[in-house]
């Protein structure tokens, strides 16, 4: 019976890891933030392709394709390194990365996916176009976004999509 329960209870632990988190979205206009804005990000092949798959897909449905900035990538990549460190999936200090992002780049509208352990860029945007929350975010009011897919040591990997409005 134990042994029962522990494969029930690991099945529903590997499904829910390997959906991808639902999206928030913050409209917040003030922020007490002083962070110097990040000019350089070096993009990995996947994360480039993300943002291929994600402006394909919104050029598809009739909207303008959105422009990457370094400094929301490199806000990704932190978020990204905080779930590796933490071992979680989350949209934690969500509200902080809002803030740096609306003090720093002037943005009036910031929303997050999060997502974990899929291979290839296209199963994660397929898994959050899949998902009512995380597709409003990519077909959004947004005009510029940007992604960061990091591998922890397990060779799990681990993805945030930040969209803003500037």
């Amino acid at each position: 019976m134990k042994a029962k329960l522990l494969r029930v209870l690991l099945l529903v632990a590997i499904i829910f890891t390997m959906n991808s988190c639902s999206s928030d979205s913050s409209e917040t206009t003030t922020s007490e933030t002083s962070n110097q804005k990040v000019m350089n990000y070096s993009y990995n092949s996947s994360e480039l392709e993300a943002m291929n798959i994600i402006n394909e897909y919104r050029v598809s449905v009739g909207l303008l394709p959105l422009k990457q900035i370094n400094h929301v990538s490199f806000k990704s990549e932190e978020h990204d390194d905080y779930m590796i460190v933490n071992n979680v999936v989350n949209h934690n200090n969500f509200v902080e990365r809002s803030e740096n992002l609306i003090s720093v780049l002037g943005a009036k509208r910031v929303g997050e996916n999060v997502a974990y352990n899929y291979n290839a860029p296209q199963s994660a945007v397929t898994a959050w176009l899949n998902s009512p929350s995380h597709k409003e975010n990519i077909v959004g009011d947004y005009t510029h976004f940007g992604i960061a897919i990091k591998t922890n040591a397990q060779g799990k990997k681990y993805y945030t999509n930040i969209f803003v409005k500037i």
